[in-house]
């Protein structure tokens, strides 16, 4: 838990006022409290993380419950209107602003997507379903994802429109400064 924390630190820049770190910090101990023993511990510390989940999600705007599987490196960007299943997976490094959702598309369907690594999702974007994103991809703010992303894409609009990232070699030449 201790050495996720600390990377986690470094990923919001070293900034303990980050909200998005005081969300992690809180997701990290709840995963962690599953593996405590004995039982009647576990339960006195998943009364505090119900309560510290509950205040951080006030005070913050952040919904990220430790169900979800959040890999490292990861950061939440600003915070606000953030909503995280916890059928939700994220490989490491991936990046998320403020008024994303990654969730449930039906409620009788419970299946979220699954983010591959280095996934960078713009704010207001909705990613939902049983989808899968690729590594190395990104989902442009306020876009609408309801189907799979491939690998190095980017996807952007209403509904989502799944294009190749250009690659800094196809970018064209670049100029000197001087």
């Amino acid at each position: 838990m201790f050495e996720n924390i600390r990377a986690d630190f470094n990923a919001h820049g070293r900034d303990a006022g980050a909200q998005g770190f005081w969300a992690m910090v809180i997701y990290r101990f709840g995963r962690w409290r599953y593996g405590v023993r004995p039982a009647l511990l576990r339960k006195l510390l998943s009364l505090i993380y119900k309560v510290l989940y509950k205040i951080i999600q006030i005070v913050t705007g952040i919904e990220l419950p430790c169900e979800a599987t959040v890999g490292r490196n990861f950061v939440i960007d600003h915070f606000g209107g953030i909503i995280v299943s916890g059928y939700a997976r994220f490989g490491d490094n991936c990046r998320i602003r403020n008024g994303v959702v990654v969730g449930l598309r039906r409620v009788e369907e419970p299946a979220a997507p699954v983010i591959g690594n280095n996934v960078d999702i713009g704010a207001g974007a909705k990613v939902l379903g049983p989808i899968r994103i690729g590594d190395n991809s990104i989902i442009g703010a306020n876009a609408v994802v309801i189907e799979d992303v491939p690998e190095n894409s980017i996807a952007i609009g209403v509904p989502a429109i799944v294009k190749p990232r250009r690659q800094p070699s196809e970018a064209g030449p670049t100029r000197d400064a001087g």
